[in-house]
């Protein structure tokens, strides 16, 4: 694994849900398009501000929930009509009626399945490292009562001096250089 150096962004420390929202809408109308908030519990107004409502998550327990009505049926004609051809009082091979209460079942297995693993997957997790760890701010109050913005250094907008003196306007607690 190649070592990678350099600054992954600027963290600013808020106390409030709303200092972050009003710090988020700011960056947002400065340009910034590559930030992250973090909060110890979902804020609405910080999603609506980064504009992150793109669920994925029912199109993908959608689509699992057709394999798996697709799986059950295909699996229970090839069982009934090709492998074990049992001929019972003359009834046809291929019964579906017979298929129709296996095939709900693997419905809900594979949607469940599939919203689940989908939805870590789509979250990135899990995530054993990230950048920000290594804050010792973000360490100690993540997870409890502070709300953080994170400027990543990727965004175009992105200059280690302009990006800290725009976050110290916004009056955060503290802006910490976070480095990879």
């Amino acid at each position: 694994m190649p070592v990678m150096y350099g600054t992954y962004g600027l963290l600013a420390e808020f106390d409030t849900p709303a200092e972050l929202t009003r710090a988020t809408y700011a960056a947002k109308e400065a340009g910034y398009r590559r930030m992250e908030c973090y909060t110890p519990y979902p804020v609405e107004e910080v999603a609506s501000a980064l504009d992150v409502h793109d669920n994925r998550v029912p199109l993908l327990t959608l689509l699992g929930g057709l394999m798996g009505v697709t799986t059950a049926f295909l699996m229970e004609t090839w069982i009934s009509v090709w492998s074990y051809p049992i001929n019972v009082a003359g009834r046809p091979l291929f019964s579906w009626p017979a298929f129709i209460i296996p095939a709900y079942e693997w419905t809900i297995l594979f949607a469940g399945l599939s919203a689940c693993f989908g939805m870590f997957a789509l979250n990135g997790l899990p995530q054993p490292y990230h950048p920000l760890f290594n804050a010792p701010n973000f360490r100690l109050g993540a997870t409890d009562n502070k709300f953080f913005l994170c400027l990543e250094a990727i965004d175009p907008q992105f200059d280690r001096e302009q990006s800290r003196a725009f976050l110290e306007q916004l009056q955060p607690v503290s802006v910490v250089e976070v480095d990879l």
